[in-house]
């Protein structure tokens, strides 16, 4: 069960001591305060833990301090969409980009740093195409200890000069290791903070619970969290409640494909029709990867690329993000080129993009007119 207290409780007021009085004395019932902080408004949680069941939603909607009480009918307790009564919020605002399951963000970038000219050429495409948002993969798992690792903190300070220079908003960045949150923001403090980054959780580290809590307790930086490529939806979800459970709620879940070869010759068996599902059972925006979900560039015959086409069938879900590689010389990358887009396509995809948004959009309403004539 969950308490959503009125807007600016005070943990020192009297109502509010009164109220955690009440809750000390109930049995078997464990209590855990989340508070998040905003510039105008202060939103406090209390999740009851324990024997919850014989408890009234009235009994407890009359406690000093509640605003209103939902019931837990997801194993999810902080991200799920509960049944009764909860209508909190599945959108955050970060750096004057709004992320939320009505709402459609594209990141087309590098999926790996290679160069300034690199990065200029990516970042300024993007702005003229009225772009604010991008990915840039500074860190590198990868599966060969050969393979190129990224160029970590070395790379940091030039993507973040250039991407205040072309108004980049947010940057989506793979990290593997805390100390890498420590080098992102001295980075930022170093180049005047010209933007803002989102915390990527790779598909590798979905299961890393020690890193998740840690990216959990920070609040400054929102978390991108991949499902993980060998575990089950649940599974990934309980991951990024891991996230939750440690303070951060700024969190978009991606799919990016499932690993088996049922899905050959695709990279990953795309797993895209999840979106509602994820929408349905938890309150995230989701996003999709579809350049790891295809891994190539392979073509239809309609003359779309296959990217393309798994693009549309995440939009058209309704997807709320879409992470995709793209490069100025595919041929040059140091990771994942054969599955980059070109920055001559970008457009074209932007485009075929807004179409398959459009459908949803229009699918959405659809519905709505014939809920609404009964």
């Amino acid at each position: 069960m969950i308490l959503v207290l009125e807007p600016n409780t005070h943990p020192e007021s009297a109502e509010y001591r009164m109220l955690t009085g009440e809750l000390e004395r109930l049995a078997n019932i464990d209590y855990r305060v989340h508070r998040e902080v905003g510039k105008e408004v202060t939103l406090t949680e209390i999740y009851l833990i324990g024997n919850t069941g014989a408890l009234s939603v009235e009994q407890m909607r009359v406690l000093p301090c509640v605003a209103k009480v939902v019931r837990v009918s997801e194993a999810w307790r902080v991200l799920g969409r509960h049944q009764q009564g909860d209508d909190r919020p599945s959108s955050f605002d970060y750096n004057g980009v709004h992320f939320g399951q009505d709402s459609l963000n594209v990141f087309a970038g590098l999926c790996a740093v290679d160069s300034p000219e690199s990065v200029g050429a990516m970042m300024k495409a993007l702005a003229a195409h009225g772009q604010v948002c991008t990915r840039m993969g500074a860190y590198k798992p990868r599966t060969s200890p050969y393979a190129f690792q990224g160029f970590g903190a070395k790379c940091l300070p030039y993507v973040f000069e250039l991407a205040g220079r072309h108004g980049i908003r947010v940057i989506a960045m793979e990290i593997t290791h805390e100390s890498h949150i420590d080098e992102i923001r001295e980075a930022l403090a170093r180049t005047g903070n010209p933007t803002g980054v989102m915390l990527q959780i790779g598909t590798r580290n979905t299961q890393n619970f020690e890193l998740l809590k840690i990216v959990g307790r920070q609040q400054e930086f929102p978390v991108l969290i991949k499902r993980g490529f060998g575990i089950d939806l649940d599974e990934s979800l309980n991951a990024a409640e891991y996230l939750a459970t440690e303070g951060n709620r700024k969190i978009v879940f991606c799919l990016r494909g499932m690993k088996t070869n049922m899905g050959d010759p695709h990279r990953n068996f795309v797993d895209f029709a999840h979106v509602p599902v994820v929408k349905r059972l938890t309150r995230m925006p989701v996003g999709i990867d579809p350049s790891h979900s295809v891994g190539s560039r392979a073509r239809a015959p309609d003359g779309l690329l296959d990217i393309f086409h798994v693009v549309a069938q995440g939009v058209v879900a309704g997807a709320n993000m879409i992470l995709v590689d793209f490069h100025p010389d595919p041929s040059k990358a140091l990771v994942d080129g054969p599955q980059a887009l070109l920055l001559s396509e970008l457009g074209h995809f932007l485009d075929d993009v807004a179409i398959a948004r459009d459908a949803y959009l229009r699918r959405a309403e659809l519905t709505r007119r014939q809920a609404a004539a009964g």
